[in-house]
């Protein structure tokens, strides 16, 4: 039986290293993106009494933003929205996150703005969460929704996975939809 050499305890203490810092790095992901969606989600929750939502999307965007899911500037502006796809794999209440939308005014260029949020998601599973969500919050879920459809409706050219979509939109408009 050979003893262990210098030479392969350096190598067995930077396999060590390597797997510590990996799973430092993954932890430390998991959690940034816990906290994201979080950030997210309490952007799209109603205040209530009223069809404000108690966050505000723009920050949680750009919280993505600081942490490289979302380009500087969006994909696309239509309207009154922008448009921003992910650039690396988030979660968004169990399902894959692949686009957020925020719609707000900077000009008035005609009718109608709805100031609000929205997100697509890959849907992993089913939607049973999301239901319960848009119900509580007053949000318009859309499932499925055809993705590659609604992109190439707004000048947004990407090919996205085949799969079950679903949107979310949590906007005034869908707030004042249901009010009694």
């Amino acid at each position: 039986m050979q003893g262990i050499t210098p030479k392969s305890a350096c190598r067995s203490r930077r396999l060590l290293g390597s797997l510590l810092l990996a799973t430092c790095c993954a932890s430390a992901c998991a959690t940034a993106n816990g906290e994201l969606e979080t950030g997210l989600q309490h952007a799209l929750h109603l205040k209530k009494g009223t069809t404000d939502r108690v966050g505000t999307s723009g920050k949680a965007i750009e919280a993505y933003m600081r942490e490289g899911y979302l380009g500087k500037h969006p994909d696309q502006r239509a309207d009154y929205t922008d448009y921003y796809l992910l650039k690396k794999p988030a979660s968004f209440m169990g399902h894959e996150l692949v686009l957020i939308e925020e719609e707000y005014i900077t000009q008035y260029i005609g009718c109608c703005v709805s100031p609000g949020a929205g997100v697509t998601v890959k849907v992993r599973g089913n939607t049973q969460n999301l239901q319960a969500f848009a119900r509580a919050q007053r949000c318009t879920l859309t499932d499925p929704v055809d993705v590659q459809h609604a992109l190439s409706e707004v000048a947004i050219k990407t090919r996205l996975p085949k799969g079950h979509y679903a949107a979310l939109s949590c906007r005034e408009r869908d707030a004042e939809r249901d009010e009694p």
